[in-house]
């Protein structure tokens, strides 16, 4: 068997999302059937990364993986830590991504800036203590006050490769100020992946003690803010692959 080039590899990949996007509608409604039963037994708090709860899907994490080795940012944004678990995951990413440069981690000047309104004084402790601390700067405030952007963007001047995750208030309104505020110290080619879109996909009052819902939620934000901001586009290659994923179309690349 002749070996496969990784440009036709890829190439028949891509393919394969295409036609399996296009024309499975049978496939896409088992990931969909899957997605909605999994959010009732809370399918995504299954999951540790080192060590600490990540509150993600698999295959979102697979994605970042993915999108992090491509980009090799030097800097990640996070906003909205919980227990910390996506904290540590872009830690040991780019902790790999030094040790495969032949770059000590701790010598090197990438980092996570990871942004919550309330660290809670357990997690606070344990993420302090974390064997990848050195590799993260916790922020405990608002990520939309006036004083955390200036003190973010201020952070972010000495870096080139830059990427931002939003995972904290899931509100239309807090969205399009967290759009407002970090979406310009994303890198072109680089990506701003707003999460839990799937929000405006579920039954109305999916969440009822929370203050986000259909029509009021990231996917709303990213529709409103993409009218007008043409530096960015939806990757839907992204979640046409992954079918099960808390953020259809919320992955945004960079144009210019």
């Amino acid at each position: 068997m002749n070996p496969i080039s990784r440009d036709n590899f890829l190439f028949e990949e891509r393919q394969q999302i295409s036609r399996l996007s296009k024309n499975d509608a049978e496939y896409k409604k088992a990931a969909k059937d899957f997605l909605d039963r999994s959010i009732d037994h809370k399918y995504s708090y299954q999951f540790d990364w080192l060590g600490r709860p990540i509150i993600q899907y698999p295959q979102d994490i697979v994605a970042v993986q993915e999108l992090v080795f491509n980009i090799k940012p030097d800097l990640i944004i996070e906003t909205g830590i919980a227990h910390g678990g996506t904290t540590v995951l872009y830690a040991s990413l780019l902790c790999l991504l030094d040790n495969l440069s032949g770059v000590d981690p701790r010598k090197s000047n990438s980092k996570v800036i990871s942004i919550d309104i309330d660290i809670r004084e357990h997690n606070k402790q344990i993420l302090q203590n974390h064997p990848l601390a050195f590799k993260y700067q916790l922020i405990e405030g608002s990520s939309i006050s006036k004083k955390v952007i200036e003190q973010v963007h201020d952070e972010a001047k000495e870096y080139t490769k830059i990427m931002v995750m939003l995972d904290s208030n899931h509100t239309h309104s807090h969205v399009l100020k967290e759009l407002e505020a970090y979406s310009d110290m994303v890198s072109v080619g680089s990506y701003c992946v707003v999460f839990d879109t799937i929000i405006e996909n579920l039954p109305i009052n999916t969440y009822p003690n929370r203050p986000w819902d259909v029509g009021d939620n990231p996917m709303t934000a990213i529709q409103f803010w993409l009218k007008e901001n043409k530096n960015f586009v939806v990757d839907k290659e992204i979640t046409d692959n992954l079918l099960i994923s808390v953020a259809p179309n919320g992955y945004l690349k960079r144009l210019k």
